[in-house]
């Protein structure tokens, strides 16, 4: 493994790569565009982009075979294509968090081995329909959108262990939340939620749920019972 720290060095575009590199750390610079010739950097396991003037990329990026974790976070990207979901072996992280995304792509559901994804603070106000294909994903992040509504399909997600959605404007969850038998953790706060379904009661290894700032909740019988089961609850 041959990692090449470039992060903090007011870098205004990206040099020369050694074919040998596999982590390549750019975060924290001024670069506003990436070469195409990037993505013949085949070896890549890890590419941080985070933190610079990006507002696009060229294509070719699936090139990346390699690469399992991806961070393009804190950057300008208005949207980003839709060919990331192409990226087979990107298994640990994609940070996509403190940009401009208005969309949200289906093909990105294809990334059936990941494990975490970072989507928060950016501007999204749904997902795709059918989320079945991240079978895998142990984390999501989505907190700060602007997401009225959770797909039925969220409930496919078998392996999640936490789902973050403060700061969206959620007025009810789907009834297949149920459904998600690994949660630990799940984060409700500043939404405009009025209730919980019912099959949230279903959820025995939920250790915390946090409702608070969810001004007009009303809170289920139910709720009690689940609290004293062993699940801290933040009100």
């Amino acid at each position: 493994m041959t990692l090449l720290d470039l992060s903090g060095q007011g870098l205004t575009s990206v040099p020369e790569v050694p074919h040998d590199v596999t982590r390549l750390d750019l975060y924290s610079n001024e670069i506003s565009s990436v070469p195409a010739s990037l993505w013949e950097r085949t070896g890549l396991e890890v590419l941080n982009l985070a933190a610079n003037r990006l507002s696009s990329l060229p294509p070719g990026i699936s090139a990346l075979t390699s690469v399992h974790t991806l961070d393009l976070a804190h950057n300008q990207f208005d949207s980003l294509p839709a060919e990331l979901g192409e990226l087979a072996g990107l298994t640990e992280y994609l940070y996509v968090s403190d940009n401009r995304l208005t969309e949200f792509p289906d093909a990105w559901c294809r990334l059936g081995k990941l494990r975490y994804l970072g989507c928060t603070d950016n501007r999204l106000t749904a997902l795709p329909s059918d989320l079945s294909g991240f079978s895998s994903l142990r984390e999501l992040r989505l907190y700060r959108n602007s997401l009225a509504e959770l797909p039925e399909s969220i409930g496919a997600l078998g392996a999640l262990r936490e789902l973050h959605l403060r700061g969206n404007r959620l007025a009810a969850l789907p009834d297949s939340i149920g459904e998600l038998g690994e949660l630990r953790q799940l984060d409700l706060r500043e939404n405009a939620l009025t209730t919980l379904p019912a099959s949230l009661a279903r959820l025995s290894k939920l250790d915390k749920l946090d409702l608070r700032w969810n001004k007009h909740f009303r809170e289920p019988a139910w709720l009690r019972d689940f609290e004293e089961a062993g699940c801290m609850v933040l009100r």
